[in-house]
């Protein structure tokens, strides 16, 4: 009976390690940089990027059935509904110079 490695190899996780390093250290280098409103939005896409490959490899998501994909996917979904309603208790706020003491009349 032949015999089938359904999951990463070494070969898979020393990629997969060189990744992550090389984002590391594009991370700390794009943290010196000034790229103006630019910096949040990079470190963000840096950081989505290492998320997805531990995720993805680490957590053998790439490797498991449809139904971990499913629930992987659900936790983004819920993870992004909570971010959703955190900004919007954010941009209610009224961060427009108003005093605090205005509100509490």
């Amino acid at each position: 009976m032949a015999d089938h490695h359904h999951g990463p190899t070494v070969r898979i996780y020393l990629a997969v390690f060189a990744a992550l390093m090389f984002f590391t250290v594009l991370t700390v280098w794009v943290a010196y940089r000034d790229l103006g409103p630019f910096n949040d939005v990079v470190a963000l896409g840096i950081a989505c990027t290492k998320a997805t490959i531990v995720i993805l490899f680490f957590m053998h998501v790439k490797y498991a059935s449809r139904l971990t994909w499913l629930m992987a996917g659900a936790g983004v979904l819920f993870l992004l509904i909570l971010f959703a309603f955190a900004m919007a208790d954010y941009v209610s706020r009224g961060w427009l110079g108003i005093p605090v003491s205005h509100y509490l009349q």
